[in-house]
């Protein structure tokens, strides 16, 4: 698939049919998390993939009562490790970290969609109720929630700012 219309094609999907994601797919979501580029290629972040029903609706809840979360045959926490971006000292663990974790999750959304998945990404949640739910250590921080599924409704293109208002040349 070319990379630019997968870019323009991929859309924020909450709706999503009960259907299991193939293992072979899975692995190629884990692939593209985990070759994603990163700061010092330190790879300071780890991923949670939820697949327990009573876990994916603590997580909604905790997403502010986002309820689709649950319909997501996965639900993948991005999640930053201190430990490891620490090496980086304070902007490594407040702006790296978080970095890496971004790309990592943009390059699955778009290995997901070009495996026929939707996506979308979940940044609304109460940080501290996902940590505690996951029963996380002192060093990984949840950064984002990313409900992974087959779509049961494709929404239509957001529009989109002008190139113009985008990009500065200087």
């Amino acid at each position: 698939m070319e990379i630019l219309k997968a870019i323009r094609e991929r859309r924020s999907i909450r709706n999503f049919q009960k259907k299991d994601i193939p293992k072979e797919i899975v692995d190629k979501l884990i692939d593209a998390l985990i070759w994603a580029p990163s700061a010092g290629n330190l790879q300071a972040r780890k991923f949670f993939f939820i697949k327990d029903a009573k876990l994916k609706e603590d997580i909604a809840a905790a997403a502010l009562n986002q309820d689709f979360i649950t319909e997501a045959p996965i639900v993948i926490v991005g999640c930053t490790d201190s430990r490891i971006s620490s090496k980086y000292g304070e902007r490594g663990e407040s702006l790296y970290s978080i970095q890496d974790v971004a790309a990592s999750i943009m390059g699955m959304m778009l290995v997901a969609h070009e495996n026929g998945l939707g996506t979308v990404w979940v940044g609304a949640f109460r940080e501290e109720e996902v940590f505690d739910l996951l029963n996380l250590p002192q060093n990984l921080r949840p950064i984002a929630i990313v409900p992974v599924g087959y779509p049961a409704k494709i929404p239509s293109p957001p529009p989109r700012i002008s190139r113009e208002e985008a990009v500065e040349f200087r």
